[in-house]
């Protein structure tokens, strides 16, 4: 029969290997987790992930890491502290957490905001709903309502995130094309608006 020590050292033992999986589920996600998400990629309960992402975020902060547990709106993702975004840019090729359809619904947004979430779904296509809510809840652009729909625009988050100096915003090259699809869009809301009224 385990004496008292030994339980309390298979406990222990259970724990750092509890913190290990949830490490790696994050490590090798490379994106943000819902509770959710978490359950079914460790097999770990929600009071355990709870408490092991504490531990994660303490971790890191005694080692002073270059990592970290970001959380937003009940989600979480372990990232790259932002004072090395700068060398994460340099390395970053093309992979993403998002989708090359998110990357362009968000390129347009960048581009041309602040601009209708009317006109992004003519140009973009029912998905960009899908697209937009993420980006919210990411709060990487702000939403503002706007009659029948939202008004949107980049958050501050949005530059910390990608890593986009003070001095570099607002330098967008024109577009040719994409500024005519967005035109092109504008007028039909706005026809579409009238008709409504």
């Amino acid at each position: 029969m385990p004496t008292s020590k030994t339980i309390k050292e298979i406990d222990e033992a259970r724990e750092k290997d509890d913190l290990k999986v949830l490490e790696a589920v994050f490590f090798i996600s490379g994106r943000f987790l819902s509770m959710q998400e978490l359950i079914s990629l460790s097999d770990l309960n929600p009071i355990i992930i709870g408490d092991l992402i504490e531990r994660l975020k303490d971790k890191y902060n005694k080692e002073e890491s270059a990592l970290e547990i970001v959380e937003k709106n009940g989600l979480w993702k372990m990232d790259v502290r932002q004072e090395y975004s700068n060398i994460i840019n340099k390395l970053a090729t093309g992979s993403s957490e998002f989708s090359k359809a998110e990357q362009e619904t968000l390129a347009i947004i960048a581009y041309k905001q602040p601009i209708k979430q009317s006109v992004i779904i003519k140009i973009r296509g029912n998905k960009a709903y899908d697209h937009i809510k993420k980006f919210s809840d990411l709060e990487l652009i702000k939403k503002k309502k706007t009659g029948h729909t939202h008004e949107l625009s980049l958050s501050e988050d949005f530059y910390e995130y990608f890593g986009v100096a003070e001095s570099e915003r607002g330098s967008m090259p024109v577009l040719k094309d994409i500024d005519r699809e967005i035109e092109e869009a504008e007028k039909e809301v706005a026809e579409e608006e009238v008709n409504e009224n």
